[in-house]
């Protein structure tokens, strides 16, 4: 098997786990706070990052050192406060709702890297960051009667995890792949434990396997992501993250019995081209810096 197959499996077993691990949140979520999942969440997923960090040339000293400490740090706070709101998406709007509405997150990236990064988008790009936010309204289908304000979540989770890519970017520039997955773990347990306690409520014994599964699901879908962009392109690896939507989709009809609507396969497929059409062409404009701007930080955290 040559490098790109390899590459081609690990992204897909990191899209599977990340369906599994979107499932795994809802079913938590519904139960408990979503602060105090996301907080046992990033406890496990801060002790993989150290662990990946020891065996990194270096070790733990070269990975916490920094050039970006303040854009690292708002890095961490970025993504628990988007994991936390994420959870709450897909127990109020529900879990294929939530990811279809996800799915605008790379435009929003694109949007907002002319502001923060002073990047420029040409109008083509331009245009399809536009249709794809056509496709969000007709998801949301604002003009139906029975319009739910709750479907705005998961549009703020996405604008919070486009921010953190926006991070991720600025700090690739500097900083090593393994340095911000190292700051996004450890920050995030970090904030996450500081308010978590506070909300903490005893989980019950027939949970911990569900609790069990979703921290191994934050780690092994971190690690075969991080494995897949050493042996392919991020313009390789996006298109198949893509497939999350589609498996996340069929957990929510087939366990948690979510209802489709036209208006969702047809906004979710207008975000998904406008999406695909926009990394094709950031990778004819130039090639793609930093790979974990996308390596384990890209897909679901």
């Amino acid at each position: 098997m040559n490098s790109k197959k390899f590459g081609y499996l690990y992204v897909l077993l990191a899209v599977a786990i990340f369906a599994g691990q979107d499932a795994f949140s809802k079913i938590l979520g519904e139960k408990y706070p979503p602060i105090m999942v996301t907080m046992i969440r990033f406890w496990a997923f801060a002790a993989f990052v150290t662990i990946l960090a020891a065996a990194a040339p270096g070790g733990i000293r070269a990975a916490a050192s920094t050039k970006r400490p303040i854009l690292q740090v708002l890095r961490g706070l970025l993504l628990v406060g988007e994991v936390v709101v994420v959870v709450i998406a897909f127990t109020t709007a529900g879990l294929a709702m939530s990811q279809s509405i996800l799915q605008v997150t790379p435009l929003m990236v694109t949007l907002l890297s002319v502001p923060l990064l002073g990047e420029r988008v040409g109008w083509r790009r331009g245009l399809a960051v536009v249709v794809g936010l056509l496709g969000v309204m007709v998801i949301l289908d604002p003009l139906d009667v029975y319009f739910d304000l709750r479907l705005i979540i998961p549009l703020g989770a996405s604008l919070l995890y486009a921010l953190y890519g926006i991070a991720t970017r600025a700090a690739g520039t500097s900083d090593s792949a393994v340095t911000s997955v190292f700051y996004a773990g450890v920050v995030g347990a970090l904030a996450a434990s500081a308010i978590g306690p506070f909300f903490w409520t005893p989980i019950a014994i027939e949970d911990w396997p569900a609790m069990a599964a979703l921290c191994i699901c934050g780690a092994t879908s971190h690690y075969f992501l991080i494995k897949a962009y050493s042996h392919l392109t991020a313009v390789e690896v996006q298109p198949v993250t893509y497939l999350q939507l589609v498996l996340s989709v069929v957990l929510a009809v087939l366990v948690f019995d979510e209802r489709l609507t036209p208006n969702m396969i047809v906004g979710a497929v207008i975000v998904v081209g406008a999406g695909l059409f926009t990394v094709w062409r950031e990778h004819r404009r130039e090639p793609l810096q930093t790979q974990l701007a996308g390596s384990g930080e890209q897909g679901d955290p």
